[in-house]
C-alpha cells in the first residue's frame, strides 16, 4: 500500500513540474520555440530533438544539429498516439504531428501534450476535400 501512495506522489510531483515549465514557457512568450522531435520524412528515419518555430506564419524545424528545415505551407494531416516501438525513441506520453508542406515533403513532429495546442495553432490542420 505504501509503495501505490510513493507513485502517485512521485506522478503528482512530475506533473506539477511539467505544468510548472509549460506555464513559463508560454508566460514568457514563444522566444525559445516549441521543444519536441521530428523525423523527416513522416514514417522513416531517426528521431531528432530540436524546436519548432513560427516566424510571421511560417513554421521551420530546427534540430539541435544540422540545417534548419523551413516548411513553407505547412499543414497537420494528422494527430495520433506513438506506437509502442516509438515510444522507445521518443517519450511515450508525446502526441505526434505529421505534417505535409510545399514541394511534396512530410515530417512527423512529437511534442508533449501540453504543447500540441500551440503545435497546431502553428501548423493549421489540413482540410478535408
Amino acid at each position: 500500500m505504501i509503495e501505490y501512495v510513493v507513485i502517485a506522489g512521485a506522478a503528482a510531483g512530475t506533473g506539477w513540474l511539467l505544468r510548472r515549465g509549460h506555464r513559463q514557457r508560454v508566460a514568457a512568450g514563444n522566444v525559445a520555440g516549441i521543444p519536441g522531435m521530428a523525423r523527416q520524412p513522416a514514417g522513416e528515419g531517426r528521431w531528432r530533438m530540436g524546436l519548432l518555430y513560427v516566424d510571421q506564419g511560417a513554421a521551420r524545424w530546427v534540430p539541435r544539429r544540422g540545417e534548419p528545415v523551413p516548411l513553407p505551407g505547412a499543414r497537420a494531416t494528422g494527430v495520433r498516439a506513438p506506437s509502442v516501438r516509438e515510444g522507445m525513441s521518443i517519450n511515450p506520453g508525446s502526441r505526434i504531428v505529421t505534417c505535409a508542406y510545399e514541394g511534396g515533403g512530410t515530417i512527423d513532429v512529437a511534442v508533449m501534450p501540453l504543447d500540441l495546442r500551440e503545435v497546431l495553432a502553428a501548423v493549421p490542420v489540413q482540410d478535408a476535400d
